[in-house]
């Protein structure tokens, strides 16, 4: 039997869908994460934006073009959000949620006559870099954000067993994950304790997105420690505007985020600082949107993910004045601009450095791989593992380099 286990979204469905089908292979079954033709479909959809519960649905007549008779299975935040919208449409026979997103083997047994396996221990890897979530769930609620109704409240995996799966992961580069994994919490141990648990692995440790109130001493503390730590920090931002941060409900201001900013850099001076950006919140004003475009150069970010406002039915924000969708594609257009100033500005002021990469895949010219601070670097020829490369010239969507010497 195969099955297709296929994800929208956030790297957290990346990781459960990668348990789900580390438990499949248990079982003898051959998988894939890519549409293809298969026996079984099991999709991990994504609602963070109203696109991306369209193209959730969409996917049940996608699959059906591969196999009009497959059996279709759906979990994730667009069946939790509304499972209606996939429930009786046809080779639909399971609607799951976000919890317990395993319990879809159980019904996949059930249908099949087959007795239910132990769950696999650790999701399947396939990747150079692995992601291993650490906790699930926000209780954050900022205005316009449906996963903390659709994810639940925040609980986080024991520390030890963070340990043990990262003992057993053979992965070159480690990505600490969740949902919001600033919150995390066991018993005593916040996030810095548990990298603090982390110091025995040689693996580069990334860290995924992370608030601005985590950044402190002690954090930035434990992660100088590691043997390995990729100094990359995706510090969510969302407004450069004090009035647009409180009506989002984001429990900071500009000035207290640019000094996290600046801490970081005190540890880590060569950090690269990544950011998400949201153009046209309801009340935005033209000087709020003004704020948000300075601060890309005041902050010194080396990317910008820009997002227009997209209004989720069940948040605070879905029920404020939306603005002009014409002044949202203008404030979003310009913001892509000025990120991709700031990226195009990171980069040129980093050639002629030296950097340790880890390589990732080859086209059959070059080889692309990231370097801690995430920069996109290309070798000529094919490359395998680690290298120190020199910086030479910016292409493509990074940097081309020269080979310096094997780490």
């Amino acid at each position: 039997m195969k099955a297709v286990v296929f994800t929208l979204g956030c790297k957290v469905n990346e990781v459960e869908s990668a348990s789900i089908m580390a438990t499949l292979e248990k079982m003898g079954w051959q998988t894939q994460d890519k549409l293809s033709a298969a026996d079984v479909y099991i999709l991990n959809t994504c609602a963070v934006t109203r696109e991306a519960e369209r193209k959730s649905r969409q996917l049940i007549s996608r699959v059906r073009k591969f196999n009009p008779d497959a059996a279709i299975y759906v979990v994730g935040c667009a069946s939790q959000k509304d499972g209606v919208q996939f429930a009786g449409r046809q080779g639909v026979r399971y609607v799951g949620g976000t919890r317990g997103k395993e319990r879809v083997i159980d019904a996949l047994c059930s249908d099949f006559g087959l007795a239910c396996p132990d769950r696999a221990e650790y999701p399947k890897r396939v990747r150079t870099r692995a992601f291993v979530k650490i906790e699930d769930g926000c209780n954050n609620f900022c205005s316009y954000c449906i996963i903390p109704y659709l994810r639940g409240r925040v609980t986080s995996r024991p520390a030890d067993d963070v340990a043990e799966e990262i003992k057993s992961c053979s992965a070159p580069e480690i990505v600490l994950t969740g949902i919001n994994i600033s919150a995390y919490s066991d018993g005593g141990t916040g996030l810095a304790g548990l990298i603090e648990k982390l110091k025995f692995t040689t693996a580069r440790i990334r860290l995924g997105s992370v608030e601005c109130s985590v950044i402190d001493e002690k954090l930035l503390s434990a992660l100088a420690s590691l043997n390995d730590f990729a100094p990359q920090f995706h510090l969510s931002l969302q407004s450069g505007s004090d009035a647009v941060l409180r009506a989002m409900n984001r429990k900071y201001t500009r000035a207290q985020y640019l000094e996290k900013c600046a801490l970081i850099r005190g540890t880590f001076p060569d950090a690269a600082i990544t950011t998400d950006i949201i153009a046209g919140f309801p009340s935005e004003s033209e000087r709020d949107f003004e704020d948000s475009l300075s601060i890309v150069d005041e902050a010194g970010f080396s990317r910008v993910h820009a997002f227009a406002f997209s209004p989720r039915e069940g948040t605070v924000a879905y029920r404020m004045k939306d603005i002009p969708a014409e002044v949202k594609s203008d404030r979003l257009h310009r913001l892509l601009v000025k990120g991709e100033q700031a990226e195009k500005r990171y980069l040129s002021d980093r050639i002629g450095r030296r950097y340790d990469v880890i390589f990732e895949e080859f086209d059959g010219q070059y080889t692309g791989g990231y370097t801690g601070s995430y920069i996109k670097v290309y070798v000529e020829g094919r490359r395998e593992g680690r290298a120190s490369v020199k910086l030479q010239s910016l292409f493509r969507d990074g940097v081309l380099a020269t080979e310096e010497e094997d780490v």
